[in-house]
C-alpha cells in the first residue's frame, strides 16, 4: 500500500498505466467481456466494478486532448441510443474528475472489441452489469 493511492490501483495495473505513452489507449471492462481473447495485456480485478476501477485510473491518468472524445463505450446493441445504468456512472465520474465536463462518444459493439484488441491494457473486472465498458486514451503531462 502505498500513501496517497486508490487501492483499486494495483502494482500491475500501476505499471502498464506509467508504460503507456500518449495516445495509447485502456479498455476497463466488465465481467462478461472476451478479455483473456482480445488483449494484449489484461489486468484482472474481479471484486471491483468498472465505474470505481475508472475513478482510481482517472487520478492518474490524463487524457488524451488532441482527440475527442477521448473516452468511449460500447453501444447498447439494437439501441444504440439506450444509457445503461454503467454509462450513466461513467458520465458521472467523468464529469466530476476534475470539475469540467469531458466528452463521452459511444461505438457499436464489433468496433469498441477492434479497438480494444489494439489498446495498450485491457483491465476486466467484477463488473455484471451491461455494458460496463469504456476506452480511454492517454493524453500528454506537460512540463512545468
Amino acid at each position: 500500500m502505498l500513501i496517497g493511492l486508490n487501492p483499486l490501483l494495483t502494482p500491475d495495473l500501476l505499471h502498464a498505466l506509467a508504460s503507456m505513452g500518449h495516445g495509447d489507449e485502456i479498455a476497463i471492462v466488465d465481467a462478461n467481456f472476451p478479455a483473456t481473447s482480445v488483449a494484449r495485456r489484461l489486468v484482472e480485478l474481479p471484486g471491483v466494478n468498472s465505474s470505481d476501477v475508472l475513478q482510481a485510473v482517472l487520478t492518474l491518468l490524463p487524457l488524451d486532448t488532441f482527440v475527442s472524445p477521448a473516452a468511449v463505450t460500447m453501444e447498447v446493441v439494437g439501441d444504440p441510443a439506450a444509457r445503461p445504468a454503467a454509462v450513466e456512472d461513467f458520465e458521472a465520474v467523468m464529469s466530476g474528475s476534475n470539475g469540467e465536463p469531458r466528452a463521452l462518444g459511444h461505438l457499436p459493439r464489433q468496433a469498441f472489441y477492434d479497438r480494444a484488441r489494439n489498446a495498450y491494457v485491457i483491465v476486466r473486472t467484477g463488473d455484471r452489469r451491461g455494458y460496463a465498458n469504456i476506452l480511454l486514451i492517454k493524453g500528454v503531462i506537460r512540463a512545468g
